[in-house]
Protein backbone atom coordinates (compact mmCIF):
# COMPACT_ATOMS: atom_id res chain seq x y z
CA UNK A 1 0.00 0.00 0.00
CA UNK A 2 2.93 2.35 0.67
CA UNK A 3 3.91 2.21 -2.98
CA UNK A 4 0.43 3.19 -4.15
CA UNK A 5 0.05 5.90 -1.52
CA UNK A 6 3.46 7.27 -2.48
CA UNK A 7 2.35 7.49 -6.11
CA UNK A 8 -0.85 9.27 -5.08
CA UNK A 9 1.06 11.71 -2.88
CA UNK A 10 3.53 12.47 -5.67
CA UNK A 11 0.85 13.28 -8.21
CA UNK A 12 -1.78 14.83 -5.93
CA UNK A 13 -0.97 18.37 -7.10
CA UNK A 14 -1.60 17.44 -10.75
CA UNK A 15 -4.90 15.58 -10.23
CA UNK A 16 -8.19 16.99 -11.44
CA UNK A 17 -10.93 17.70 -8.91
CA UNK A 18 -12.54 14.30 -9.59
CA UNK A 19 -9.23 12.45 -9.35
CA UNK A 20 -8.52 14.10 -6.00
CA UNK A 21 -11.82 12.72 -4.71
CA UNK A 22 -10.70 9.22 -5.74
CA UNK A 23 -7.24 9.73 -4.25
CA UNK A 24 -8.62 10.88 -0.91
CA UNK A 25 -11.08 8.00 -0.71
CA UNK A 26 -8.36 5.41 -1.44
CA UNK A 27 -6.03 6.99 1.10
CA UNK A 28 -8.66 6.92 3.85
CA UNK A 29 -10.59 3.75 2.93
CA UNK A 30 -8.21 1.53 0.97
CA UNK A 31 -9.59 -1.60 2.68
CA UNK A 32 -12.96 -0.93 1.00
CA UNK A 33 -11.64 0.53 -2.27
CA UNK A 34 -9.55 -2.59 -2.96
CA UNK A 35 -12.69 -4.65 -3.55
CA UNK A 36 -14.79 -2.13 -5.44
CA UNK A 37 -15.29 -2.18 -9.21
CA UNK A 38 -14.36 0.98 -11.10
CA UNK A 39 -18.06 1.74 -11.43
CA UNK A 40 -18.72 1.25 -7.71
CA UNK A 41 -15.74 3.38 -6.71
CA UNK A 42 -16.86 6.13 -9.08
CA UNK A 43 -20.42 6.12 -7.71
CA UNK A 44 -19.11 6.17 -4.13
CA UNK A 45 -16.98 9.28 -4.60
CA UNK A 46 -19.26 10.99 -7.16
CA UNK A 47 -17.28 10.68 -10.39
CA UNK A 48 -17.71 8.69 -13.60
CA UNK A 49 -16.30 5.22 -14.18
CA UNK A 50 -14.08 6.59 -16.95
CA UNK A 51 -12.55 9.06 -14.46
CA UNK A 52 -11.60 6.15 -12.20
CA UNK A 53 -10.02 4.29 -15.12
CA UNK A 54 -8.04 7.41 -16.15
CA UNK A 55 -6.92 7.81 -12.52
CA UNK A 56 -5.43 4.31 -12.55
CA UNK A 57 -3.65 5.05 -15.83
CA UNK A 58 -2.34 8.32 -14.43
CA UNK A 59 -0.69 6.36 -11.61
CA UNK A 60 1.06 4.12 -14.12
CA UNK A 61 -1.21 1.08 -14.03
CA UNK A 62 -2.37 -0.70 -17.17
CA UNK A 63 -6.06 -0.15 -16.42
CA UNK A 64 -8.13 -0.19 -13.24
CA UNK A 65 -7.93 -3.99 -12.61
CA UNK A 66 -4.14 -3.69 -12.27
CA UNK A 67 -4.46 -0.94 -9.67
CA UNK A 68 -7.16 -2.88 -7.84
CA UNK A 69 -4.96 -5.97 -7.77
CA UNK A 70 -2.08 -3.90 -6.39
CA UNK A 71 -4.32 -2.69 -3.55
CA UNK A 72 -5.50 -6.22 -2.79
CA UNK A 73 -1.98 -7.64 -2.83
CA UNK A 74 -0.82 -5.12 -0.25
CA UNK A 75 -3.71 -5.47 2.22
CA UNK A 76 -4.51 -9.16 1.94
CA UNK A 77 -3.15 -10.05 5.38
CA UNK A 78 -4.37 -6.89 7.11
CA UNK A 79 -8.13 -7.32 6.95
CA UNK A 80 -9.69 -8.08 10.32
CA UNK A 81 -12.59 -10.52 10.63
CA UNK A 82 -15.01 -7.59 10.97
CA UNK A 83 -13.65 -5.99 7.79
CA UNK A 84 -13.97 -9.32 5.97
CA UNK A 85 -17.64 -9.54 6.92
CA UNK A 86 -18.25 -5.99 5.68
CA UNK A 87 -16.52 -6.64 2.36
CA UNK A 88 -18.38 -9.92 1.91
CA UNK A 89 -21.71 -8.13 2.36
CA UNK A 90 -20.77 -5.78 -0.48
CA UNK A 91 -19.56 -8.53 -2.82
CA UNK A 92 -22.16 -11.27 -2.45
CA UNK A 93 -25.67 -11.29 -3.85
CA UNK A 94 -27.89 -12.24 -0.91
CA UNK A 95 -30.58 -13.48 -3.29
CA UNK A 96 -28.35 -16.29 -4.53
CA UNK A 97 -25.48 -16.88 -2.12
CA UNK A 98 -25.01 -20.49 -3.26
CA UNK A 99 -24.37 -19.61 -6.92
CA UNK A 100 -22.24 -16.60 -6.02
CA UNK A 101 -19.92 -18.50 -3.68
CA UNK A 102 -19.56 -21.53 -5.97
CA UNK A 103 -18.82 -19.37 -9.00
CA UNK A 104 -16.20 -17.47 -7.02
CA UNK A 105 -14.58 -20.80 -6.10
CA UNK A 106 -14.57 -21.87 -9.76
CA UNK A 107 -12.78 -18.62 -10.59
CA UNK A 108 -10.15 -19.31 -7.90
CA UNK A 109 -9.34 -22.70 -9.43
CA UNK A 110 -9.06 -21.13 -12.89
CA UNK A 111 -6.66 -18.48 -11.59
CA UNK A 112 -4.67 -21.13 -9.73
CA UNK A 113 -4.16 -23.06 -12.95
CA UNK A 114 -2.95 -19.88 -14.67
CA UNK A 115 -0.61 -18.65 -11.96
CA UNK A 116 1.08 -21.66 -10.37
CA UNK A 117 4.44 -22.81 -11.77
CA UNK A 118 4.34 -26.23 -13.42
CA UNK A 119 8.11 -26.48 -13.01
CA UNK A 120 7.84 -25.82 -9.29
CA UNK A 121 5.03 -28.40 -9.06
CA UNK A 122 7.13 -31.02 -10.83
CA UNK A 123 10.21 -30.27 -8.72
CA UNK A 124 8.16 -30.31 -5.52
CA UNK A 125 6.80 -33.78 -6.32
CA UNK A 126 10.35 -34.99 -7.02
CA UNK A 127 11.64 -33.56 -3.72
CA UNK A 128 8.77 -35.17 -1.81
CA UNK A 129 9.41 -38.56 -3.42
CA UNK A 130 13.10 -38.45 -2.46
CA UNK A 131 12.70 -37.11 1.09
CA UNK A 132 13.68 -39.18 4.10
CA UNK A 133 11.01 -37.50 6.20
CA UNK A 134 8.10 -35.33 5.04
CA UNK A 135 6.96 -32.58 7.39
CA UNK A 136 3.59 -30.93 6.75
CA UNK A 137 3.04 -27.67 8.60
CA UNK A 138 -0.27 -25.80 8.78
CA UNK A 139 -2.21 -24.17 11.57
CA UNK A 140 -5.61 -22.60 12.16
CA UNK A 141 -8.02 -23.09 9.23
CA UNK A 142 -5.22 -24.49 7.05
CA UNK A 143 -4.75 -27.36 9.51
CA UNK A 144 -7.57 -29.21 7.75
CA UNK A 145 -5.47 -29.22 4.58
CA UNK A 146 -2.47 -30.62 6.45
CA UNK A 147 -4.64 -33.39 7.87
CA UNK A 148 -5.99 -34.33 4.43
CA UNK A 149 -2.56 -34.34 2.77
CA UNK A 150 -1.03 -36.13 5.73
CA UNK A 151 -3.63 -38.89 5.62
CA UNK A 152 -2.79 -39.87 2.04
CA UNK A 153 0.94 -39.34 2.34
CA UNK A 154 1.01 -41.51 5.45
CA UNK A 155 -0.38 -44.34 3.32
CA UNK A 156 2.34 -43.87 0.72
CA UNK A 157 5.41 -42.91 2.78
CA UNK A 158 6.87 -44.31 5.99
CA UNK A 159 7.89 -41.04 7.66
CA UNK A 160 5.28 -38.29 7.57
CA UNK A 161 4.93 -35.77 10.38
CA UNK A 162 1.99 -33.38 10.61
CA UNK A 163 2.52 -30.24 12.67
CA UNK A 164 -0.60 -28.26 13.41
CA UNK A 165 0.15 -26.87 16.88
CA UNK A 166 1.69 -23.44 16.82
CA UNK A 167 3.28 -22.87 20.22
CA UNK A 168 6.81 -21.65 19.45
CA UNK A 169 8.43 -24.23 21.72
CA UNK A 170 6.37 -27.05 20.20
CA UNK A 171 7.32 -26.03 16.67
CA UNK A 172 11.05 -26.25 17.33
CA UNK A 173 10.68 -29.45 19.33
CA UNK A 174 8.95 -31.14 16.40
CA UNK A 175 11.35 -29.74 13.82
CA UNK A 176 14.68 -30.00 15.61
CA UNK A 177 15.65 -33.19 13.75
CA UNK A 178 14.86 -31.81 10.30
CA UNK A 179 17.84 -31.94 7.92
CA UNK A 180 18.90 -31.65 4.29
CA UNK A 181 17.47 -35.14 3.69
CA UNK A 182 13.97 -33.94 4.49
CA UNK A 183 11.25 -31.79 2.99
CA UNK A 184 8.72 -29.50 4.63
CA UNK A 185 5.43 -28.47 3.05
CA UNK A 186 4.24 -25.24 4.65
CA UNK A 187 0.64 -24.14 4.10
CA UNK A 188 -0.54 -20.63 4.90
CA UNK A 189 -2.95 -18.09 3.44
CA UNK A 190 -4.00 -14.58 4.47
CA UNK A 191 -4.01 -13.71 7.24
CA UNK A 192 -0.59 -15.38 7.22
CA UNK A 193 0.49 -17.35 10.26
CA UNK A 194 3.65 -16.15 12.00
CA UNK A 195 4.14 -19.73 13.17
CA UNK A 196 4.29 -21.00 9.58
CA UNK A 197 6.84 -18.36 8.65
CA UNK A 198 9.03 -19.26 11.64
CA UNK A 199 8.76 -22.99 11.00
CA UNK A 200 9.68 -22.71 7.33
CA UNK A 201 12.53 -20.31 8.07
CA UNK A 202 13.92 -22.77 10.63
CA UNK A 203 13.66 -25.65 8.14
CA UNK A 204 15.33 -23.54 5.44
CA UNK A 205 18.27 -22.77 7.71
CA UNK A 206 18.63 -26.49 8.46
CA UNK A 207 18.98 -27.22 4.73
CA UNK A 208 15.65 -28.98 4.17
CA UNK A 209 13.77 -28.57 0.91
CA UNK A 210 11.00 -26.08 1.58
CA UNK A 211 7.72 -26.15 -0.36
CA UNK A 212 5.21 -23.35 0.13
CA UNK A 213 1.53 -23.79 -0.60
CA UNK A 214 0.25 -20.22 -0.50
CA UNK A 215 -1.75 -17.69 -2.48
CA UNK A 216 0.76 -15.29 -4.02
CA UNK A 217 4.41 -14.68 -4.83
CA UNK A 218 4.26 -11.78 -2.37
CA UNK A 219 3.44 -14.19 0.46
CA UNK A 220 6.01 -14.06 3.30
CA UNK A 221 6.54 -17.82 2.86
CA UNK A 222 8.08 -17.37 -0.59
CA UNK A 223 11.44 -15.92 0.46
CA UNK A 224 12.45 -19.08 2.37
CA UNK A 225 10.97 -21.60 -0.09
CA UNK A 226 12.66 -23.68 -2.79
CA UNK A 227 9.39 -24.33 -4.60
CA UNK A 228 6.17 -22.31 -4.52
CA UNK A 229 2.74 -23.73 -5.30
CA UNK A 230 0.24 -20.92 -5.84
CA UNK A 231 -3.37 -21.67 -4.96
CA UNK A 232 -5.75 -18.74 -4.90
CA UNK A 233 -7.64 -18.14 -1.68
CA UNK A 234 -10.22 -15.46 -0.90
CA UNK A 235 -8.59 -12.73 1.11
CA UNK A 236 -11.88 -10.99 1.86
CA UNK A 237 -14.33 -13.78 2.54
CA UNK A 238 -15.95 -14.37 5.92
CA UNK A 239 -14.33 -17.82 5.85
CA UNK A 240 -11.13 -18.89 4.14
CA UNK A 241 -11.85 -20.53 0.79
CA UNK A 242 -9.78 -23.71 0.64
CA UNK A 243 -11.19 -25.03 -2.64
CA UNK A 244 -8.19 -24.17 -4.83
CA UNK A 245 -5.61 -25.22 -2.19
CA UNK A 246 -7.38 -28.56 -1.82
CA UNK A 247 -7.31 -29.05 -5.59
CA UNK A 248 -3.57 -28.39 -5.52
CA UNK A 249 -3.19 -31.00 -2.78
CA UNK A 250 -5.23 -33.47 -4.84
CA UNK A 251 -2.81 -32.89 -7.72
CA UNK A 252 0.17 -33.46 -5.40
CA UNK A 253 -1.24 -36.77 -4.17
CA UNK A 254 -2.08 -37.98 -7.69
CA UNK A 255 1.36 -37.01 -9.03
CA UNK A 256 2.99 -38.83 -6.13
CA UNK A 257 0.93 -41.97 -6.60
CA UNK A 258 1.81 -42.03 -10.31
CA UNK A 259 5.55 -41.68 -9.66
CA UNK A 260 6.92 -45.06 -10.88
CA UNK A 261 9.80 -45.05 -8.38
CA UNK A 262 7.46 -45.14 -5.39
CA UNK A 263 5.64 -48.35 -6.39
CA UNK A 264 2.39 -47.00 -4.96
CA UNK A 265 0.42 -49.80 -6.62
CA UNK A 266 2.07 -52.34 -4.35
CA UNK A 267 1.37 -50.22 -1.29
CA UNK A 268 -2.32 -49.79 -2.07
CA UNK A 269 -2.65 -53.46 -2.97
CA UNK A 270 -1.47 -54.37 0.53
CA UNK A 271 -3.78 -51.77 2.04
CA UNK A 272 -6.77 -53.18 0.16
CA UNK A 273 -6.04 -56.61 1.63
CA UNK A 274 -5.88 -55.13 5.13
CA UNK A 275 -9.07 -53.13 4.65
CA UNK A 276 -10.86 -56.22 3.39
CA UNK A 277 -9.56 -58.43 6.19
CA UNK A 278 -10.68 -56.02 8.89
CA UNK A 279 -13.96 -55.11 7.22
CA UNK A 280 -13.11 -51.42 6.96
CA UNK A 281 -15.49 -50.60 4.14
CA UNK A 282 -19.08 -51.65 3.53
CA UNK A 283 -19.39 -54.58 1.13
CA UNK A 284 -22.47 -54.41 -1.08
CA UNK A 285 -22.30 -58.15 -1.71
CA UNK A 286 -23.10 -58.78 1.95
CA UNK A 287 -26.41 -56.95 1.53
CA UNK A 288 -27.41 -59.42 -1.18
Amino acid sequence: MKNLLAKINEKMHSFSKGQKLIANFITEHYDKAAFMTASKLGTTVGVSESTVVRFATELGYDGYPKMQKAMQEMIRDKLTSVQRIEVTKNRINNDDILSTVLNQDIEKIRRTLEETSKDDFKNAVSAIAKAKTIYIFAVRSSAALASFLGYYYSLIFENVKIISNYGETEIHEKLFRISSDDVIIGISFPRYSNAAIKAMTFAHHRGAKVIALTDSMSSPLVSVSDYVLIAKSDMASVVDSLVAPLSMINALVVATVLDPELHANETFDMLENIWQEYDVYRNDKEEN
